[in-house]
């Protein structure tokens, strides 16, 4: 899908580049209950994620590693849109953003907000991994607690 006007694409770019030079949930954390880390042997990326869990709510999250802007501000971006919500609902967010990522033909899902930045690296295959590295990282240490 190309933007329909060029100004959001540069918003979306103006976006992710903030959160790479500025990372959201950057860190450890104390009382992590659910521990992962990946790595993309691509570019390099790796990437840390340190989830605590109370009950069936994402208490805090956290992400640290290093890598490119898109694997960095993907990280920053995820922790921001999981912090506080029940853990079924962010496992069905990484899926509408992996679909995203990976399904030209889908269109974001209300659900994705500023997560939608992302949609233009979808352009770019080699890219993806980048973009979806903190979300597949996410996904293990979830399915590790189950």
């Amino acid at each position: 899908m190309q933007f329909a006007e060029p100004e959001l694409d540069e918003l979306y770019r103006e976006l992710i580049l903030d959160h790479y030079r500025h990372p959201r949930n950057k860190g450890t954390l104390d009382n992590a209950t659910s521990k992962a880390e990946g790595f993309n042997p691509l570019c390099g990326d790796e990437i840390n994620v340190e989830v605590e869990l109370e009950g069936d709510i994402i208490k805090d999250v956290a992400f640290s590693g290093r890598g490119c802007s898109i694997s960095q501000a993907s990280g920053s971006m995820m922790t921001a849109a999981i912090k506080g919500r029940k853990v079924a609902d962010a496992i069905a967010l990484l899926g509408d953003f992996k679909r995203m990522m990976t399904d030209p033909e889908v269109e974001p899902g209300e659900d994705l907000g500023d997560l939608e930045a992302f949609q233009g690296v979808a352009k770019f295959p080699v890219r993806v991994k980048c973009a979806t590295l903190a979300w597949h990282v996410l996904e293990d240490g979830l399915e590790s607690k189950s």
